[in-house]
């Protein structure tokens, strides 16, 4: 007796998520808030893991320090650094969308300590005191060309005993890092990104 073969199991479709795109601060004062992060070519907020150990490697008490996040996006950098008690962070985007959204979340936490710009990175960085800053992020698109000019003017912003976190499709090296007086204190691969604490070379 020929027996029919037991119908095929619908696949159900799945339907894409409507939840907005978000981030959290993961330390300090706004612990958990949620950043928004908005659908812009090359926006690539870095990783929850990675800045929990970025944040590891400097400390969790970032009081009185100066820093500087130069190609902002959703601003989960420099408003972490903010939560752990910098006095002073100098969040840039050139985007005007972003920094109404980044004004938006300024002004809602009350961060007093944290200024937002809008304009060009590398400009801003251009005109930085010489020596004026202790933390500095780069964190530009990957696909922009920015990194040697970033890195150049970051480092004569650098105070003597400050730090550059750099984050990267590639790894650097000391030889690379060489040109602009800085070496690598720490590194970290994931996924696509490479994220590496620099100062200067002794």
């Amino acid at each position: 007796m020929n027996r029919r073969p037991p119908p095929a199991k619908k696949v159900p479709t799945r339907r894409p998520t409507q939840v907005p795109r978000e981030v959290r601060i993961i330390g300090g004062q706004w612990k958990r808030t949620k950043l928004p992060v908005a659908d812009k070519p090359g926006l690539r907020p870095t990783p929850d893991r990675v800045r929990e150990t970025l944040f590891n490697w400097l400390g969790q008490d970032l009081t009185g320090w100066r820093c500087v996040d130069a190609f902002a996006g959703t601003g989960a950098l420099g408003l972490e650094a903010a939560s752990r008690g910098a006095a002073d962070v100098l969040v840039v985007e050139q985007d005007a969308q972003l920094v109404d959204q980044l004004r938006a979340i300024q002004a809602k936490l009350g961060a007093a300590a944290v200024k937002v710009e809008r304009g060009n990175g590398l400009s801003v960085l251009g005109r930085l005191a010489p020596g004026s800053t202790e933390l500095i992020f780069l964190d530009p698109p990957f696909d922009a060309g920015l990194y040697e000019k970033a890195l150049a003017a970051a480092a004569q912003a650098l105070s003597a005993e400050g730090l550059i976190y750099l984050e990267a499709p590639v790894a650097w090296d000391d030889a690379a890092l060489a040109p602009y007086g800085l070496a690598a204190v720490r590194h970290l691969k994931a996924g696509a990104v490479h994220a590496h604490l620099l100062r200067r070379a002794a």
